[in-house]
């Protein structure tokens, strides 16, 4: 059997190619999988389980046909839905995992988190981080009416472009030492996460052990990554597949 991982589709009302894909990729191809996770930002943005939105309602949809088949489907929060709940699980039929999660997969013990927590150069968006997972934030921000969330979450789409395009790349990307250190504090030397969009499976040497770290790519362009697991290793493709699709 075969565990599918990914994230960062940023799924947006003005981007429905992305849509479309990820709805085939339910429907055809997740359904070889035993277990799918979601490792956050499956939504470019989610202002609350109430929000009426078509989007949203047509994903919690899908992946309720997904979840009804028997299929497992876990969901780990990124930075851009962190405010997905019990609503959207209870109606998705998803399970919500905490920031970070230890899995056996298949035999080998794998840290599973969103990735932003490892850029921890970003001081600006660590800063950012802190305020908008700070609960009372949060409930604060879920008692404004629909209409005045849709206006907060776009400022602050546009208030995080502007940022990104003012850093040095290797800021956004994660601390090779905030990865060793989450590694160390499991106990394990294999982990999954998104975040960065800079797909690769890097392999090194942790205290003389072999370390895995796989890094899944966004869905923004006209292929999103995939990353494909069973008891015979981890392989990363594109979807839908291309003729680069083999990394």
């Amino acid at each position: 059997m075969t565990t599918v991982f990914i994230s960062d589709l940023h799924l947006d009302p003005a981007r429905p190619e992305t849509t479309a894909h990820f709805l085939v990729f339910l429907e055809q191809h997740a359904r070889r999988a035993e277990r799918l996770y979601i490792l956050g930002d499956l939504f470019e943005a989610w202002i609350g389980d109430d929000d009426d939105a078509a989007l949203g309602l047509q994903v919690v949809g899908a992946l309720r046909n997904l979840t009804d088949a028997g299929l497992p489907v876990f969901f780990l929060h990124g930075n851009r839905d962190f405010l997905i709940g019990d609503r959207f699980a209870e109606a998705s039929g998803v399970r919500l995992l905490p920031e970070t999660e230890l899995i056996d997969l298949y035999g080998e013990a794998v840290l599973l988190l969103h990735g932003d927590t490892l850029c921890t150069d970003d001081l600006e968006y660590q800063a950012f981080r802190a305020q908008v997972r700070d609960p009372l934030w949060q409930t604060r921000t879920l008692a404004l009416p629909l209409a005045q969330r849709r206006a907060l979450a776009s400022q602050l789409r546009e208030t995080s472009r502007q940022a990104m395009g003012q850093k040095a790349a290797d800021i956004m990307d994660v601390n090779p030492a905030a990865v060793e250190r989450a590694l160390r504090a499991r106990g394990v030397r294999r982990m999954i996460h998104g975040h960065t969009h800079r797909p690769a499976v890097h392999d090194w040497t942790l205290d003389g052990l072999s370390a895995r770290r796989a890094v899944l790519g966004d869905w923004y362009g006209p292929a999103g990554t995939v990353l494909w697991c069973d008891g015979g290793g981890w392989r990363l493709e594109s979807f839908p597949a291309t003729a680069s699709s083999n990394r």
